[in-house]
């Protein structure tokens, strides 16, 4: 009898719990209709996972899909809304005339985990982020940013990349350290005042878990931990993505004592300084949001920006020049008439070169380098006849621009004539956004088109890349993280001296 009973009990509690997950559903389900029909229309969404599954599967095909569903559609990470904007018009509309509205940052919970929502690049809209993302600006451009002085490191720092290149000339080689080393160097340079050698052990290790924690933070991973928080508390790769920023703000915070050390408030030499400066400054002011935690997140920014995604645009360009060696050769012979074996490229030559400067948009439309970016309006708004409360997720789709089959010449290949008018001159396109628009484009904008044009250009100029024999071609659909890099791949250079 007891035996029995006690089958009962447990038969109960089993009846109870199923019994409260029906309920739970059924709650979710009517929410969830509850919003779809109040909402842009989009893909059907399932109850707490919303598109998640599909998403997941294939990011980039995903939101390339969305335009079909109008100029604003739905789509749902979990149980959240994301409103996604698809058309340059209501882009505009959002972005540029109701910029201060569209200008708050969406949470990603596995980052404002270990950010605390410090810096500038995943803070919230508001007073820190104004103050921070303003400061740098103005100190970024008062060591040169947007300067010829700026140019001539870049180019500087082009030379000794082509030097490491040719002492592995002929053999089968990873570009993405080299690569990455030689354009972090440029923001290394103005953020802490030096540059790091290509044999750095310690400089290589760091850039390997930036790269590796830029795409931890766009995969399974991450938005399991945006659906479950709690898991922060258990093991699990989610540790490591904290573990590798540790070590970043390690890395930053030695260099600042060794700014403190020699620092000289009258003629400060470097970023560090001149925050280290500020902070002295607002000493005074209870409000201030110049201190430690914001300068170690605000100098992490600018090291991540200012590293990873001109990098890996640069990875995408060597694919795209190897696959098509016709425009490597083209974009090589057009170098040769105007700037010979010898000269370095300057921000000056791109009237000059057309062609070249026209395959270096194309590689970034190709590359689509932040297909998802979600922001978060900062107050109640409206958009095409749809009302948003304070807090709705927006996504400016730069993919659907990027890839418009109804402007882009050669939408669905690379081809440098999308960016060529009919007397193959370079023509700019409105639908080119891959800096984003608003007050929450890219703040190194400037620095990046000078990097992108000069680290290519020199490249073409004095090297010939290609694929190693038999080597097969990496998946073009990218490792989708925060930016979307490529996977891993080897080149073979040889040089293209003067008896070419």
């Amino acid at each position: 009898m007891e035996s029995v009973l006690r089958y009962l009990d447990w038969m109960s509690v089993g009846l109870a719990l199923l019994g409260g997950l029906l309920f739970l559903l059924l709650l979710e389900t009517f929410r969830l209709n509850s919003t779809v029909s109040r909402s842009p229309p989009g893909p059907k969404p399932l109850p707490f996972l919303g598109n998640l599954p599909l998403i997941m599967k294939d990011p980039v095909g995903f939101v390339k899909s969305m335009p079909n569903y109008g100029d604003l559609s739905s789509m749902y990470m979990g149980r959240n809304l994301v409103i996604v904007v698809n058309s340059l018009s209501a882009l505009k509309e959002a972005f540029i005339q109701n910029s201060a509205v569209y200008a708050g940052r969406s949470p990603i919970p596995i980052l404002d985990w270990v950010t605390k929502g410090y810096g500038i690049l995943m803070a919230p809209f508001g007073i820190s982020w104004k103050q921070q993302r303003r400061f740098a600006l103005h100190t970024l451009r008062n060591f040169g940013l947007g300067k010829k002085n700026v140019e001539e490191g870049v180019a500087e720092e082009a030379r000794y990349l082509i030097k490491e290149m040719l002492k592995q000339e002929g053999k089968s080689v990873c570009p993405m350290h080299l690569l990455m080393n030689s354009v972090s160097n440029i923001i290394c340079s103005i953020v802490f005042g030096e540059r790091y050698e290509y044999d750095d052990k310690r400089f290589a290790k760091l850039l390997e878990i930036i790269n590796e924690n830029i795409q931890l933070a766009g995969a399974p991973m991450a938005r399991i931990f945006g659906l479950a928080p709690f898991i922060k508390h258990f093991p699990g790769p989610h540790h490591k993505i904290r573990h590798n920023f540790d070590s970043l703000k390690q890395f930053i915070r030695e260099i600042v004592e060794e700014h403190r050390k020699i620092l000289d408030p009258e003629n400060p030499r470097d970023f560090i300084d001149a925050y280290l400066v500020e902070m002295t400054k607002q000493q005074s002011n209870e409000d201030s949001t110049f201190h430690e935690e914001n300068m170690l997140l605000t100098t992490a920014d600018l090291f991540l920006a200012g590293t990873d995604t001109t990098a890996a645009t640069l990875r995408w360009g060597l694919i795209y020049m190897m696959d098509h060696p016709a425009v490597q050769d083209r974009c090589h012979e057009e170098i040769i008439r105007v700037l010979g074996f010898d000269r370095s490229p300057s921000m000056e030559d791109r009237a000059q070169l057309p062609y070249t400067h026209a395959t270096i948009h194309e590689i970034q439309r190709c590359a689509d380098l932040v297909p998802i970016a979600i922001h978060e309006t900062t107050q109640p708004t409206q958009l095409r006849g749809y009302h948003f409360p304070k807090g709705t997720k927006v996504m400016p789709n730069l993919t659907a621009l990027l890839a418009d089959r109804k402007h882009w010449k050669h939408p669905d290949t690379f081809n440098p004539e999308n960016f060529l008018d009919e007397k193959g001159q370079f023509s700019k396109s409105d639908q080119f956004v891959p800096f984003s628009l608003g007050p929450r484009v890219c703040a190194g904008e400037t620095l990046a088109k000078a990097e992108l044009f000069i680290f290519f250009t020199s490249l073409i100029q004095r090297l010939k890349f290609s694929w190693p024999p038999g080597a097969p071609r990496p998946n073009m659909n990218g490792i989708v993280g925060l930016v979307r890099s490529p996977f891993p791949y080897n080149t073979v250079c040889h040089s293209r001296d003067t008896t070419h």
